[in-house]
Parts: C-alpha cells; sequence; structure tokens
C-alpha cells in the first residue's frame, strides 16, 4: 500500500497499490468530495500508472491542481521511486 500526501486538495491523502506490471488497484481518498473521488477509483481500477498519468495530468480545480491531476502526480512519483 502506497500513501502520498495531496498537496493544493480537499483530500488529504491518497492511498494506493501497484502491483508487478504497474496496475492501479485499491485506490482511496481519504477526505475530498466522496462521490467524485469514489468515481475517480473505479475508472482508475486496473488501469496501467502510466495510462492514468496521461489522462489525469494537468487538471487543475483549485491552486492550480485538483485530485485527480495529485493522483497522477503519486503515480508519476511512486514511478520513479522504482527505478
Amino acid at each position: 500500500m502506497i500513501t502520498y500526501s495531496t498537496k493544493g486538495t480537499c483530500s488529504k491523502q491518497i492511498v494506493f497499490d501497484l502491483d508487478e506490471q504497474n496496475r492501479i488497484h485499491n485506490v482511496k481518498f481519504i477526505g475530498g468530495c466522496s462521490g467524485n473521488l469514489q468515481g475517480i477509483s473505479k475508472l482508475v481500477e486496473g488501469r496501467s500508472a502510466e495510462e492514468v498519468i496521461s489522462l489525469l495530468r494537468g487538471i487543475r480545480c483549485r491552486q492550480n491542481t485538483s485530485c485527480p491531476d495529485q493522483l497522477a502526480q503519486a503515480l508519476e512519483e511512486q514511478l520513479k521511486s522504482e527505478e
């Protein structure tokens, strides 16, 4: 289980798993708009981290970021740490 502390969003943390093929599982946002974040979690389940990064990176809401953008940043950070 990977935990990422968000910056500039209503959600405070994102918790997720990546399997050996960098596919995303068990995404949970702590805080934020529950319905929307549950939807994002279901939509990204089983997708590759690279695909989700390309889809969500750069989406803006408040403070020049958003919960989807923060998920993309969390995934990027995790992939870089595995290199």
